[in-house]
């Protein structure tokens, strides 16, 4: 069964991340909201998210001191982060945004369509990332099931060349658990 993608909403005004939950609502995302940068950090040890949605301005652990947390953990650096801030559109703190690993950086009022399209992306490149490592495992199992098969016929080969009626046995008995997956 399919995991759900998660997109981890962080912004200390509970009103906002109502605002942000009904922007995503359809999506195929489950939203999971937090109100500081610390619940963050503390949610992505327990939780794999397709994108984040940080606020930039929050007291204690400002978004951009968050972001350098996430970016620094090999579990959470690649987690697309989206800054999302009620500041003027000061190029700085754009640039600060991205510095610290952020993919986009929006201000508001921002046009609710955009953020979905924007999320949506990101949910999709989850899946199919998910779906990749399936098919990687998938590929690594069968090249292992494949190995242990041609070890197998190598072996029965070999016992088949010594021309004695119990190697002939033993051949042919190894030939049938490898048929059946039941190698020694």
């Amino acid at each position: 069964m399919t995991q759900m993608a998660k997109a981890l909403l962080v912004d200390d005004r509970r009103e906002n991340l109502m605002a942000l939950e009904a922007i995503l609502q359809g999506l195929p995302v489950q939203s999971v909201a937090v109100e500081s940068g610390e619940a963050a950090l503390k949610q992505l040890l327990v939780d794999d998210f397709a994108v984040i949605l940080l606020d930039a301005q929050m007291p204690d652990m400002d978004g951009f001191e968050t972001a350098s947390h996430i970016k620094r953990r090999e579990r959470t650096r690649h987690v697309p982060i989206i800054f999302l801030t009620a500041a003027d559109r000061d190029a700085q703190l754009a640039l600060r945004g991205y510095a610290v690993g952020a993919v986009d950086y929006l201000t508001k009022p921002f046009d609710p369509w955009v953020l979905r399209a924007k999320v949506s992306v990101f949910v999709e490149l989850w899946v199919k990332s998910r779906q990749l490592a399936a098919q990687s495992d998938l590929v690594r199992e069968r090249d292992a099931q494949l190995r242990v098969l041609t070890d197998a016929v190598d072996e029965a080969t070999a016992m088949l060349r010594l021309d004695d009626p119990d190697s002939l046995d033993r051949a042919v008995q190894l030939l049938e658990q490898a048929r059946w997956g039941n190698t020694p």
